[in-house]
């Protein structure tokens, strides 16, 4: 594409965008960046009968041109009409279960599935020209490898192997990322699809949904106790290396950055902050003095072996504007208006 042809789509209004996937939390943030900046967008969701599910879509399209389509990962042929007429598709969707005890049939086939099917609707489109995937930092940064002082980049991926002997706390998770990413970039060499993965680490910041998204319920599981998310937080760190975050508003615009930069190509860790969990107790202590913050961990948890480097996206020209403080502050406002967590007792 020219930069005449850029300033032509800029200045006739009508630039449009397909996210995939707007019930979750980061599609329905980046939904509201899209329209704001002025996109047209069409969103897809299982089931747009479902009002709770899809109410903040509902209140998002006072913001601007949002339509709403019925599609499914799994149904081959239902993202033919919300990709058409698009230039972006954003592949946000990702089937996730924390409890299932068949992880290749309740995440990993259908990850692979649903983006070869995404992709698929994308070949039949002329107007589509980039597609950008969401991946995962599991798909980088598991591994058996020794630390401190690891970085993991773009070249780095978990290890398979590793997870699949091992099983690990919700091991399906990482291994369907993985493969899913690595079907996307194999089907898109195959048929000259331009493809963009986006690798976010912790997700943290603001939502619009009405019940917390799991990355928000993992990030603050120190305040609110839960023990199912706690186990989740300190299983990450054993099993990723780190406590890596990333504000959800920054994620969304480094998706709208790679998706508009014409010298983007392949995979970016999106990651603004590596840390480990007895540090960020620390941070939160200090932060929040009238809330109980747990504050007793193993050793094993005390430093972190790993970071995540985001220097290919910085490289590229893209800057982040949220830091840890950002990210807690809209949190806790977030579960206390909820009704999620309360003071301690004076």
């Amino acid at each position: 594409m020219t930069s005449t042809d850029q300033t032509a789509v800029t200045t006739t209004g009508t630039k449009k965008a397909c996210v995939i996937g707007g019930t979750g939390n980061l599609a329905s943030i980046l939904i509201k960046h899209l329209l704001e900046s002025g996109y047209k967008v069409n969103t897809t969701v299982r089931d747009p009968e479902n009002e709770k599910k899809i109410s903040h879509l509902k209140k998002l399209q006072e913001l601007g041109d949002l339509k709403i389509f019925k599609a499914d990962l799994t149904d081959e042929g239902s993202f033919t009409s919300p990709v058409s007429g698009c230039e972006y598709v954003f592949h946000v969707a990702t089937p996730i279960s924390f409890t299932s005890q068949d992880p290749e049939k309740d995440m990993i086939n259908p990850a692979i599935q649903g983006v070869i099917n995404v992709l698929r609707s994308c070949l039949n489109s002329n107007s589509i020209k980039r597609v950008i995937y969401t991946s995962s930092a599991a798909a980088v940064s598991i591994n058996n490898l020794p630390g401190p002082g690891l970085v993991m980049n773009e070249d780095n991926w978990s290890d398979i192997d590793f997870l699949k002997k091992e099983k690990p706390f919700n091991w399906g998770y990482p291994i369907s990322k993985m493969l899913a990413e690595k079907a996307a970039y194999e089907f898109a060499e195959e048929h000259k699809i331009d493809l963009v993965t986006v690798v976010p680490a912790l997700i943290a910041g603001n939502s619009l949904l009405s019940e917390p998204p799991s990355s928000l319920s993992l990030s603050m599981s120190l305040i609110t106790g839960n023990e199912m998310h706690l186990i989740g937080l300190k299983e990450m760190q054993k099993l990723s290396g780190s406590i890596s975050f990333i504000h959800v508003n920054d994620l969304a615009r480094a998706h709208m950055f790679l998706a508009e930069k014409e010298t983007a190509s392949g995979r970016y860790i999106c990651c603004y902050y590596n840390t480990n969990v007895p540090e960020i107790s620390d941070f939160l202590k200090r932060r929040y003095p009238k809330y109980n913050v747990l504050a007793e961990f193993e050793e094993c948890l005390s430093s972190a072996k790993l970071t995540l480097s985001s220097g290919k996206l910085i490289k590229e020209g893209f800057r982040f504007e949220y830091g840890m403080s950002e990210m807690y502050d809209e949190m806790v406002k977030y579960f206390e208006s909820k009704g999620l967590i309360k003071p301690k007792e004076s």
